[in-house]
């Protein structure tokens, strides 16, 4: 089926916005943007009525369908806090994608997210990246594992410290850390160097955390405070590992050294309240900060904790603090996509990238203006 959306404002995401364009799309996929594209016989015409077209919205950090709404305990599948070492955790196995949280993410213009294990453990398991429109996990999944999620300050020590076990302190979290990654690091020698696989005992543990060692993907670190941050910093250095810095509520008290570092980072969730010391800084000011600052930088609703179907809204909050409005953008498509290593497929209305799309009647970041369509691949999904 081919499809010609017209009659609309192009927000590409990668250069300038298309007044009055046009984007040609044919099996799911994009084939043309400009004004004066001339489709093919049988192609259907889908006017938009001027209103703005914008790539579909990339949250790279929640716990979608792993915290499910309106159920509580049975739905509540972030966090295995039994051992504060679990990487071979798979958020895939915990995902509902018939959850009330799929729709809201449609209905927000959100179509693709990373989702994975909450923060109690110093190592969670793995995150992966998908759709937000289907039944099966495995057929919306874009890339899997994504990363592997590690924690640090106040939670791992919170849910170990009061059962009286490792890590009850900082030091006791980064301690860990440096033990899971050193011992997954002589597997992967002994592995490499055995003559058959039989010769090296399989410890599923260890090798989920192979991928990160070889930099394939990389930890996921939770890290409210500056120096839990650096410590992060610290780790990635001393074992030559990739990592992308979760939350960086302080990240604007440690700027410089986060641009000279140059690690990816996720902001938020900026839109809630200061549950906690850590969150004592919190700011939409520090995206606008590192963003000015040249860091790669996205914007999150850690859904549920922010309702992810406000994604935008909190575009629109960085932005009146200062964040220009092509920057906020990108912050929700473009550079999550760049940040989770899905870029070729999503984050931009570029040639040959998924047609995924959200439609908004008004400025789209009024908090008045409405998500009136959303597409994924091509299909309407929602509106």
């Amino acid at each position: 089926m081919f499809k010609l959306f017209h009659n609309c404002n192009v927000y590409t995401a990668a250069g300038e916005v298309i007044e009055n364009g046009k984007v040609f799309v044919a099996k799911g996929k994009i084939k043309a943007i400009g004004k004066d594209i001339i489709p093919p016989e049988g192609t259907q015409e889908i006017d938009l009525q001027g209103c703005n077209l914008l790539p579909g919205l990339i949250d790279a950090h929640t716990h979608l369908g792993l915290e499910e709404e309106c159920i509580g305990t049975p739905g509540a599948d972030t966090n295995e806090a039994t051992d504060p070492l679990t990487p071979h955790l798979r958020a895939i196995d915990a995902i509902n994608p018939l959850e009330a949280g799929f729709s809201d993410a449609l209905s927000g213009g959100v179509t693709t997210v990373a989702a994975g294990p909450g923060s109690a453990n110093v190592l969670g398991g793995s995150f992966a990246a998908f759709k937000t429109f289907g039944r099966c996990i495995d057929e919306m999944v874009l890339k899997e594992p994504v990363a592997i999620k590690c924690a640090f300050g106040e939670n791992p020590k919170r849910v170990y410290g009061k059962e009286k076990k490792l890590p009850s302190t900082r030091m006791g979290t980064a301690a860990l850390l440096r033990q899971a990654l050193s011992e997954a690091r002589e597997y992967g020698n002994k592995k490499s160097l055995a003559r058959s696989a039989a010769s090296t005992p399989f410890h599923m543990k260890w090798e989920a955390l192979l991928p990160v060692l070889d930099k394939k993907i990389p930890l996921k670190v939770h890290a409210h405070r500056a120096d839990d941050i650096l410590t992060a910093i610290r780790i990635a250095k001393e074992f030559d590992i990739d990592i992308t810095i979760e939350h960086c509520t302080e990240g604007e008290l440690i700027e410089d050294i986060l641009y000279r570092e140059n690690y990816p980072v996720i902001i938020g969730p900026t839109m809630s309240s200061r549950s906690k010391v850590e969150l004592a800084n919190k700011a939409f000011r520090t995206a606008v900060v590192l963003n000015k600052k040249g860091l790669k930088m996205a914007l999150t609703t850690d859904h549920p904790v922010i309702p992810i179907q406000h994604l935008i809204v909190c575009a629109a909050l960085a932005i009146r603090e200062g964040m220009s409005e092509a920057e906020a953008l990108r912050s929700i498509t473009l550079y999550p996509a760049q940040i989770l290593g899905i870029d070729e497929r999503v984050g931009s209305i570029e040639l040959e990238k998924d047609a995924d799309f959200v439609v908004i009647e008004g400025e789209p970041f009024d908090v008045r203006s409405r998500v009136i369509a959303t597409y994924i691949d091509g299909k309407k999904v929602f509106g």
